[in-house]
């Protein structure tokens, strides 16, 4: 799998942004706020009439039903994640082309990135990286950075359903990107889950990559001559 070309988020030109980052080439950043419009709203009215062409457009009304029920689990998601903080959430795919046992393309991967925001404790910005990966002593492969916008620390999880849920037994990798804000009262955390375990270093090294990215302070704004890119 080939590091993937860093570009620049849209986020360098929303003037109400608390974060800039650099999103992978392979990424597509979902729309969240139109997926999960109020109830009644004209933005609600405005999903309705997008998805009104795809729905037409499936053989019966059975199938209609399955789309709609997987569209509204997908909105349950999103939900869950914004309640938790989640501001930014981006689907991958990326061709495996790591050579492997003789094959020279693998099937595709698929991740997902999230950024999400926790409010902390007051106290120095490395000290709260360090409790972010070391509170529940269930973290693994912990490294500490030091980032242009400031210590962070990454570290990894391995997820798996229980055996009487309906979720897949499959072992869910989760890599994070812990960064303090300058404030001292909160952290951002960057977060890529996939099921494909056996790629663990190359998403460690997308997720570390993105990370550098990172700025508390809109950089076009701080002096740099750099164009998003």
């Amino acid at each position: 799998m080939d590091t993937p070309t860093i570009s620049f988020h849209d986020s360098f030109n929303d003037p109400h942004a608390e974060l800039w980052f650099g999103e992978p080439a392979g990424y597509t950043a979902l729309p969240v706020d139109a997926l999960l419009p109020a109830p009644d709203s004209p933005d609600a009215d405005e999903l309705r009439a997008s998805v009104a062409p795809f729905l037409d457009s499936l053989p019966d009304e059975m199938v209609r039903q399955q789309f709609i029920a997987q569209f509204a689990s997908g909105q349950r998601l999103l939900a869950t994640l914004c309640d938790i903080g989640t501001v930014h959430c981006s689907i991958g795919l990326h061709r495996d082309d790591v050579e492997e046992s003789g094959a020279d393309v693998g099937p595709p991967l698929l991740s997902l990135f999230t950024i999400s925001w926790r409010d902390t404790k007051v106290a120095p910005r490395g000290v709260t990286a360090a409790r972010a990966v070391t509170a529940t002593g269930k973290r693994a492969h912990i490294e500490f950075l030091e980032l242009p916008c400031g210590p962070a620390a990454l570290s990894e999880t391995v997820l798996t359903a229980s055996a009487d849920s309906d979720l897949p037994q499959q072992p869910l990798l989760q890599i994070h990107a812990h960064l303090p804000h300058p404030d001292c009262k909160r952290l951002a955390v960057l977060t890529v889950s996939t099921t494909a375990m056996s790629r663990r270093e190359e998403y460690r090294e997308i997720l570390r990559q993105i990370a550098g990215t990172v700025s508390f302070a809109n950089p076009l704004e701080a002096g740099t001559n750099e164009e998003p890119r």
